[in-house]
């Protein structure tokens, strides 16, 4: 067994979804998106982390990558939710919760359903983030009154 088959074969013992497992092995959308300015990150109290960057046109997710420390179950959140909000509107990504994010991987063992929660906080700071006044270039120009 290689090590690989054996990760995943130890992953759905514990309790993660053959999607969920999928999604972790796969990586998928993991990466950043350089030059975009709709990317924030959001830390957990179980020490996870995950930042997301959204490439945005015209209101509409055209592309979307995640970096992330952590689990497996918030990796797999992580790549559920951005395959999920590609060809969204902003609007219609930040309605997307925990529980969607859930039904759409499946079962995680129960200690490690922080991952949906974790990638649904990112993703909303993220999406606030593109939407930010963008005629100041710098922190002060921002709060300085014109």
């Amino acid at each position: 067994m290689t090590s690989e088959k054996g990760l995943a074969e130890i992953l759905r013992k514990v309790g993660y979804s053959e999607k969920a497992v999928d999604y972790y092995m796969k990586k998928l959308n993991v990466g950043v998106i350089e030059g975009v300015e709709a990317v924030d990150s959001y830390g957990g109290p179980c020490g996870d982390s995950m930042r997301i960057y959204l490439k945005v046109e015209d209101g509409v997710i055209k592309d979307a990558k995640f970096e992330a420390q952590g689990s497996a179950g918030t990796f797999a959140s992580g790549s559920s939710v951005t395959e999920m909000i590609k060809g969204k509107t902003l609007r219609e990504a930040g309605k997307i919760t925990e529980y969607v994010v859930l039904e759409d991987i499946g079962e995680l063992p129960a200690q490690w359903h922080l991952g949906p929660r974790l990638v649904i906080d990112a993703l909303r700071k993220s999406i606030k983030r593109s939407q930010y006044d963008k005629s100041w270039s710098t922190v002060r120009e921002r709060y300085v009154k014109r």
